[in-house]
């Protein structure tokens, strides 16, 4: 008789991530079984081999498959646990895919649609400088920064080909679904074994990604969103992370971690090389990467010989004389419109506030319809002619007098990418318009349209940040930013970085090719460091001048943060638990410590429970994981490392 840990994919009791069984035949560690926890079975992963212990012990039930988990993705599962101070069962809850002990119908392959035409390439000295670095680097991680249109997909697609020849496999990941097709498409020309996985396909779908993976014996190309670092591939030699500046590839839900530090963890079990591209690297990983000496690589010049630089027009949104064809859409832009219309090419819309308008009030006395359950304004969705909340998602309908003084002046405030896709079809009435935003359906998404967007049968697309990052599109010839600064009042320390990397990336959608293009940026505020970096791509002068105020303020890379919120159900008791956790806190945290709080959080109602928060600041990471036992284990939750403080 064998004898095992095994952890469950299911919390049974704090503070117990495992327990033994005995097997009649030895298992493999990572081996994937079926146990008995009370009165019902459960999935759980072998995670270490024991002797005999002195009490009874149950049996496992089966095991699911024949093959085990690679030992690095155990590993990276265990150092997960540890690191984010997380139960091993909600990262096996991650790591293991949904419907695991289901029998499934055998999967019919399709063959990615090839858009481009293949030809010989030739390198960039740029590229070719990057690929020798990487290919000379030991085992790690390296940061490529490189502008817009520098050609780093190329590098990736070079690189792969090297892993590829190596026997290892390679995995490619990006911020957004919708980027997957344009991705796909490049591999696929050089590339017949790659694995797509994301959150838009079926369970089934991503079973069978996942099970092919497991049991590949060739090198394979996985690409996909922050998940799909955690398809089980047994020789793994690069990982790319694209457009590696994104939130997104932080997870936001238990366990919070960052892909960006896991897969440095799992190349490092791997002995592989992790490659972060950007043209607009996070603050704290370009000083991360200069403080450990990681190779820093500059492409700063675009792929394409002759491409000609956008020509960029700035307008103050608060000089009414240059609206006067309409309020929001100014007059530059849309002579713009009209002009790239009229030589057959294509345009861009962004705007990071979807919705028709942000606020629904009486102009009598000053009502404003909010959510009830968490006290912030209704959106309005015109198209939908209701009001929605865009944090639980209730929705109601448009008021047509107010419910206070029964006045029927109701007006709508704000501007969202709907009521700019209305007023923009006003006057290009015969043109393809398409939103994209998390409003649009299944159909309208990027990944579904991508084909009509590169052959620019879309004429005029209009998007939130969808659109504003990765797309590669040879008819785009204008882009438009409604409000550049739209993002600047938010209190959150991150807030001109992230104005910065959206305005810098929205203006790199053009100027990659021989052919004149256009930006028009339309802002209240014209001259913010971060507007004005923004839309001159300048990262180096931002990220100095950035980095100096976060060494003031004593915000990272400069200093570590634990965010705590708790949650329930009337104020009183938010604030009552907060403001005792609070002074156990300051009781037992070592001197160094800052602990600011409790206040209310940034969105204080969601979902009918009130919200406060404490923000904890430690030149020492481990000193805020220490503080973790002292957080209550119900009504509270605990963030490390958070990218965001909203």
């Amino acid at each position: 008789m064998e004898y095992y840990e095994v952890a469950p994919n299911r919390i049974v009791r704090a503070g117990s991530d495992s327990f033994t069984y005995s097997s009649s035949r030895r298992l493999s560690i990572g081996q994937i079984v079926t146990v008995e926890l009370g009165s019902k079975e459960q999935v759980g992963v072998v995670v270490k081999r024991v002797a005999q212990p002195s009490y009874k012990t149950k049996s496992i039930i089966a095991t699911i498959g024949d093959a085990s988990l690679p030992q690095p993705l155990l590993q990276l599962a265990l150092w997960m646990r540890d690191y984010y101070a997380t139960p091993l069962a909600t990262v096996f809850q991650t790591v293991l895919p949904r419907g695991i002990t289901k029998k499934r119908r055998p999967r019919i392959n399709i063959d990615a649609v090839r858009l481009r035409d293949r030809t010989q390439y030739v390198l960039t000295d740029d590229q070719r400088n990057a690929l020798e670095v990487i290919t000379a680097m030991n085992p790690g991680s390296a940061l490529v920064h490189g502008v817009t249109g520098s050609g780093k997909t190329r590098l990736y697609i070079e690189l792969a080909e090297r892993a590829v020849a190596n026997g290892k496999s390679v995995i490619v990941l990006v911020p957004e679904i919708a980027l997957t097709s344009q991705l796909v498409d490049e591999f696929s020309h050089h590339f017949e074994n790659i694995i797509l996985t994301h959150s838009r396909q079926t369970e089934a779908e991503r079973h069978h990604a996942w099970l092919e993976a497991l049991h590949s014996t060739i090198p394979r190309i996985v690409v996909g969103p922050r998940s799909a670092l955690f398809m089980p591939l047994i020789h793994i030699g690069l990982i790319v992370i694209d457009e590696s500046h994104e939130p997104s590839f932080k997870q936001e839900q238990a366990p919070r971690y960052s892909t960006l530090r896991a897969a440095s963890i799992l190349a490092r079990y791997h002995r592989a090389k992790v490659v972060m591209g950007s043209a607009t690297p996070l603050i704290s990983e370009y000083y991360l990467a200069k403080q450990s000496d990681r190779p820093i690589i500059q492409m700063n010049t675009r792929a394409k010989l002759g491409a000609i630089m956008p020509t960029i027009t700035v307008v103050d949104l608060t000089k009414k004389q240059s609206f006067k064809k309409h309020r929001f859409l100014s007059n530059t832009l849309l002579d713009e419109l009209e002009r790239t219309f009229a030589t057959g090419n294509q345009a861009l819309i962004f705007h990071n506030r979807r919705g028709s308008a942000s606020t629904t009030l009486c102009d009598n006395c000053g009502w404003t319809s909010t959510c009830p359950r968490c006290f912030v304004p209704f959106t309005l969705h015109a198209d939908r002619h209701h009001l929605q909340c865009h944090i639980c998602g209730s929705t109601e309908r448009v008021p047509t007098s107010c419910p206070e003084c029964h006045n029927a002046d109701i007006i709508h405030k704000g501007i969202g990418t709907k009521l700019i896709e209305s007023e923009l079809r006003k006057f290009f009435p015969d043109k393809k318009i398409v939103r994209f935003d998390a409003d649009a359906t299944k159909e309208n998404s990027v990944d579904k349209r991508y084909k009509e967007l590169y052959d620019g049968s879309i004429e005029l697309m209009i998007g939130t940040q969808v659109v504003a990052k990765g797309l590669d599109l040879p008819h785009l010839r204008m882009v438009g930013v409604i409000q550049a600064d739209a993002g600047l009042s938010l209190p959150d320390y991150g807030a001109s970085e992230r104005t910065f990397q959206l305005l810098a990336q929205v203006v790199g959608r053009v100027g990659r090719t021989e052919h004149p293009t256009s930006v028009i940026i339309q802002s209240y505020q014209p001259n913010h460091p971060a507007v004005v970096d923004g839309i001159a791509q300048d990262y180096e002068h931002f990220y100095e001048t950035t980095l100096a105020e976060r060494k003031r303020a004593k915000f990272p890379p400069h200093t570590f943060l634990l965010q705590l919120t708790c949650v329930y159900k009337t104020e009183a008791a938010a604030v009552r638990n907060a403001q005792a956790v609070a002074r156990n806190l300051r009781a037992v945290a070592p001197k160094d410590i800052d602990i600011l709080g409790p206040t209310p959080a940034f969105y204080e109602r969601q979902h009918e429970t009130y919200r406060w928060q404490l923000l904890i600041k430690s030149p020492k990471r481990s000193d805020l994981a220490g503080l973790l036992k002292h957080i209550p284990s119900t009504h509270w939750h605990a963030e490390l490392d958070p990218l965001s403080l909203l």
